[in-house]
């Protein structure tokens, strides 16, 4: 079953509620299932990265995380 959506990838939008009040970004992914927004630069999340071969370095990455598809306005 397919849930509609006020809002998909690729839209402006503005958080209106939450610890990101006021931020705005443009939506990367939509996860309608578990009613989360992905919203470019919004809530930047940090994550520890184990050294490897692919990522000889290891350190800090940084990534945008999920918000509720109730927080956020289209612009």
């Amino acid at each position: 079953m397919k849930i509609k959506t006020h809002v998909k990838a690729g839209d402006d939008v503005v958080v209106i509620s939450g610890n990101h009040k006021g931020k705005q970004g443009t939506v990367l992914s939509v996860n309608a299932a578990k009613e989360q927004v992905v919203v470019e630069g919004v809530r930047i999340m940090k994550k520890a990265i184990r050294r490897s071969e692919e990522n000889q370095d290891g350190g800090i990455e940084e990534d945008d995380g999920p918000i509720h598809l109730s927080n956020v306005k289209k612009v």
